[in-house]
Order: structure tokens, then sequence, then C-alpha cells
């Protein structure tokens, strides 16, 4: 039986392997749209800017995601994106 685990407004990607951020970024903003969220928050940390590279490539690729940006207040540490029905 599967679990039902509440979908927030912000999800902090550390725990998950860079090859896996893809999927569990598109799932994620699918569930929050699903859930009536229209902005959400997606924390990936600094460094070199990997994952925030996977991140954005696959928000800009994700039919729901309507515009992104870095969120000024983590310094480049996390991105912000606006969702709603399919562009």
């Amino acid at each position: 039986m599967a679990t039902e685990v509440p979908i927030e407004r912000e999800i902090d990607l550390h725990a998950f392997a860079p090859r896996d951020i893809p999927s569990v970024v598109e799932e994620f903003v699918s569930a929050a749209a699903r859930a009536g969220l229209t902005e959400v928050r997606l924390v990936h940390g600094r460094g070199r800017g990997v994952q925030r590279g996977i991140v954005q490539s696959t928000l800009d690729r994700h039919p729901l995601v309507l515009e992104f940006w870095d969120d000024g207040a983590s310094h480049l540490g996390a991105t912000m994106a606006r969702i709603g029905p399919g562009r």
C-alpha cells in the first residue's frame, strides 16, 4: 500500500543523488500542481552549480512550469518556480 506524503511549498534536494534529481523535480512539480500550489522552492545548494543546472534544466522542460528564477535570498542555493496549467 502506498503512503501519502504531504506536498509542501519547498523541497530540499540534498538527500537525492544527482542522477535522481530530474525525476524527483518532475514528480514534485506535478504533485505540487495537483495540490493547488502555484509557486514552489527547490533547494539545491550552492557548490559548483551542477545541481542547480540539473534542476533548472528539468524545470525548463516541465510543461507545468510557467517560469523559474534563482531565489536571491539564498545566494544561488535555491530556485523558485511558478507553476500552473500547462503551457
